[in-house]
């Protein structure tokens, strides 16, 4: 009989497919990037930052969660820092054996100090080949529109999502806060990310309702969805997300901080999981949430009792819903596979 320890589940190959650059940093990496930029942070040692950063239980709301990101991104301003936190993020992926990963941000982001757009795509995409090279970990880059800015901005960042297509772009990404800033009004950025048969995956049923998710998948075209936690209000939505195995990114600890569930014992991870959706299992921020994938893992074991076989499902699912050509895709579920067996997880060939 397979325990799953926290040890156990470091070992086995897993996805991640929802996790932001700038809610992903080292602490310390954070402070050494400020000092060389003479860059003012709230708290300069190592403990209280990472205190002061972490959304932990009194986190009110998902605009409340957001707040630290000013302070992450402060230190986000030159390819050197970008290049530095993308390849430091895939050696902590890596590190728990994370065989493939999806990283996301929003260049807009990092502009404040003159950097064009495409330099700081160019040191995201600089800072992947990098760990590639160095790690056992293929890395997808997803360049996040925000829904709280204008739509031309988000048309911006989709021409330079298609412009990177097949260059370490794997998709783009609608984000930022839910209420008041419809996805729908974005629709002229994913009419052309759609048009150029480029993967989307869109932040939705978070902090608002199913009628947020309606709009992902209905005005803009969605693959995936980010979050998800309220499909469960509108069943209908909820089957036809099922009958098109259009994957959910869940992220627990997140979740649970953002206030987008009560407590976890609110989440609805294993009902979705039970119901038969393509769940998947992330973290969405490893700084901000004071998680790692393995830890995400660990919840699903301790808080929603999932078993050996369930887990190693949930895994796969992770690897089915990744942004990958097919034949890259089924190459490297067949080697997942063979890795789980490897440690005592058979997985049936029929579901790969």
């Amino acid at each position: 009989m397979i325990e799953l320890t926290r040890e156990f589940l470091h070992r086995l190959p897993k996805a991640e497919l929802h996790c932001h650059l700038d809610g992903s940093m080292r602490v310390e990496t954070i402070i050494e990037l400020a000092k060389e930029q003479n860059v003012e942070l709230p708290e300069t040692e190592p403990v209280s930052l990472k205190k002061y950063l972490e959304a932990g239980p009194d986190c009110k709301s998902l605009e409340d969660y957001l707040k630290p990101f000013a302070v992450t991104c402060s230190v986000l301003q030159t390819k050197d820092s970008l290049t530095r936190a993308t390849y430091e993020l895939a050696e902590d992926c890596a590190n728990e054996n994370i065989r493939y990963l999806e990283i996301r941000f929003s260049p807009i982001l990092h502009i404040e100090k003159d950097l064009k757009l495409t330099e700081v795509v160019d040191a995201v995409i600089k800072g992947k080949i990098e760990a590639e090279k160095k790690f056992d970990i293929i890395i997808g880059i997803i360049i996040c529109g925000l829904r709280h800015y204008a739509p031309q901005t988000t048309l911006t960042l989709a021409e330079l999502c298609v412009a990177y297509k097949n260059r370490g772009i794997v998709g783009f990404d609608l984000a930022g806060a839910e209420e008041n800033f419809p996805a729908k009004d974005h629709k002229e950025a994913f009419y052309l990310i759609v048009s150029n048969n480029i993967n989307t995956t869109v932040h939705a049923g978070e902090a608002y309702g199913p009628e947020s998710i309606h709009q992902a998948l209905h005005s803009i075209s969605a693959n995936r969805i980010g979050h998800g936690t309220r499909l469960r209000e509108n069943g209908d939505l909820l089957n036809y997300v099922n009958d098109h195995r259009i994957p959910l990114e869940i992220c627990v600890s997140s979740n649970v901080q953002t206030k987008s569930v009560k407590n976890f014992e609110n989440h609805p991870l294993k009902f979705y999981f039970d119901y038969g959706l393509r769940v998947t299992l992330n973290t969405d921020n490893r700084l901000i949430s004071g998680t790692d994938l393995t830890s995400e893992y660990l919840l699903a074991v301790e808080r929603f009792k999932f078993t050996p076989d369930e887990i190693k499902y949930l895994i796969i699912n992770g690897f089915k819903s990744a942004f990958l050509p097919l034949n890259e895709k089924v190459k490297l579920i067949h080697r997942v596979s063979d890795e789980l067996e490897a440690l005592g997880m058979y997985v049936r060939k029929d579901y790969i």
